[in-house]
């Protein structure tokens, strides 16, 4: 019994993670203020083909303010620029859409330069609302 309890566990503890939210995907690497700093999340949608996703991401993206989008169909990938401090030093987003066994990942990398400050708050709502549009 106890072997069959422990296979329960590992089935259930990696279906949970692999069905992880963006949120709880979240990470943030760098020192605030004094390096680059970069954002990245992801999240998994079953039966979703990048093509589809890549679409709406786009416009994703668009709606949330950013410029010089650029989309490149053969890579499934978005960037666009974003500069809100007046200063001329952009930040940088990139999302992609990429084949899973069951549908699509979809991945966001937010990265702002040494010097600029943000919210993880604020920036985790962000991306995960661009990528919430991966569905309709």
């Amino acid at each position: 019994m106890r072997p069959v309890l422990i296979a329960a566990v590992l089935i259930l503890s990696g279906a949970s993670a692999h069905a992880a939210s963006c949120e709880a995907n979240f990470s943030v690497g760098g020192v605030p203020g004094l390096s680059a700093m970069s954002f990245r999340t992801w999240q998994e949608f079953p039966k979703v083909t990048p093509e589809a996703a890549l679409k709406r991401l786009a416009q994703a993206v668009a709606a949330e303010g950013f410029d010089g989008i650029r989309t490149n169909k053969e890579l499934n990938a978005i960037d666009a620029v974003q500069e809100t401090t007046g200063s001329g030093r952009a930040q940088t987003l990139r999302v992609t859409a990429r084949k899973t066994k069951t549908g699509t990942r979809v991945d966001a990398i937010f990265n702002i330069q040494a010097g600029q400050l943000t919210s993880e708050g604020v920036v985790r709502e962000g991306l995960c609302k661009i990528i919430a549009e991966t569905t309709p």
